[in-house]
């Protein structure tokens, strides 16, 4: 099979296109052969800079494709199933950027009928990390359907990104009033299509006071990509009891919390990253996001604000490079026809 491979880290330049041997399932594990691989900037973070121990890397935590093999004591899932995967290369070597991949049968999840290999490739990381944001609250669902969070006013941070576009879909079909920021015209039309009902530019002066507006009762989540960036911000427009669930570190790496209007509110801050979330919530994040996406609410397209780019499988490196330079929407490889 082809497979993109690496074996030191450092920049794209590391990642060669080369021949192996077609994996063969284990018990409890499923072969996929893939048709389509989704980049996240985890997949060029670890390139960069971690081996993890293993000798040699495929990269890729997301992908979709057609179940082509099962391991001994594997339940509800059979050989042609269409399907996504979840956190592929985590604890592994090989990943999603190869013809075929062997993964334990709790990270294959069944495509729901009608969704495209595109929209299976892009769920993964983004849509798994933006359903825990969600569900993190005190006095917010634990679970997400219609109707969850009727009674909700959800501030998404950056909501052009692929976990912000992915929180305003997801929030919106759950029934939440969903504020985003945004830092560009172009960025808010994609933040619009996705469903937001509010979308304010966050280098506005009267940033805080648009939010505000929207939100005149406070937010009561804030989906935080860039905290050290926002945390002022997030402070002024959430109300008593709201959470701020933190996923990334864009803009810096460190912030300060004031006391005194922190406890005051008594906010509470929900830090979060997949790799070390427990079981439980990732399985009702799989159930959640599927049912969203059978239910036609978690879509990817330009009309959808998830603009998609598409790479080959001997383009991986540009891939990589494509999502490390900021590419607006997902991008994608393509590693067979549908």
């Amino acid at each position: 099979m082809r497979a993109i491979v690496y074996s030191e880290t450092g920049p794209s330049s590391v990642l060669s296109l080369a021949d192996r041997e077609v994996p063969e399932p284990g018990p409890g594990e499923v072969r996929v052969r893939l048709v389509r691989a989704g980049v996240n900037p985890t997949d060029w973070k670890f390139r960069a800079g971690n081996l993890r121990g293993f000798d040699e890397v495929v990269p890729g935590q997301d992908g979709a494709g057609v179940v082509d093999a099962l391991g001994d004591g594997v339940a509800g899932l059979a050989s042609g199933d269409r399907v996504w995967l979840v956190l592929a290369q985590h604890e592994r070597a090989h990943g999603t950027a190869a013809e075929y991949t062997v993964q334990d049968a709790a990270r294959v999840v069944p495509l729901p009928e009608g969704a495209s290999f595109d929209l299976g490739a892009s769920l993964g990381v983004p849509a798994v990390t933006a359903h825990r944001a969600l569900t993190c609250g005190e006095f917010g669902p634990s679970r997400l359907e219609p109707g969850a969070m009727d009674h909700m006013t959800v501030l998404v941070a950056g909501g052009a990104g692929a976990v912000g576009n992915a929180a305003i879909q997801l929030a919106r079909w759950a029934g939440a009033t969903v504020v985003t920021t945004v830092s560009s015209p172009e960025k808010a039309a994609l933040a619009a299509a996705a469903g937001a009902h509010h979308v304010v530019n966050y280098k506005d002066d009267d940033a805080e006071a648009a939010i505000k507006q929207a939100a005149p009762d406070g937010v009561d989540l804030v989906v935080e990509v860039a905290p050290a960036q926002n945390n002022d911000l997030d402070l002024a427009v959430t109300r008593t009891h709201a959470t701020i669930a933190i996923y990334a570190n864009n803009g810096g790496d460190e912030y300060t919390v004031p006391l005194r209007p922190t406890f005051s509110k008594n906010l509470r801050y929900q830090y979060l990253i997949l790799y070390t979330l427990d079981e439980r919530l990732r399985q009702a994040a799989l159930e959640d996001v599927s049912a969203a996406v059978a239910a036609g609410a978690l879509r990817v397209g330009e009309d959808a604000g998830v603009p998609l780019h598409h790479f080959s499988l001997e383009q991986t490196a540009e891939a990589h490079d494509a999502v490390q330079g900021g590419a607006v929407g997902k991008v994608l490889v393509d590693i067979a026809e549908d």
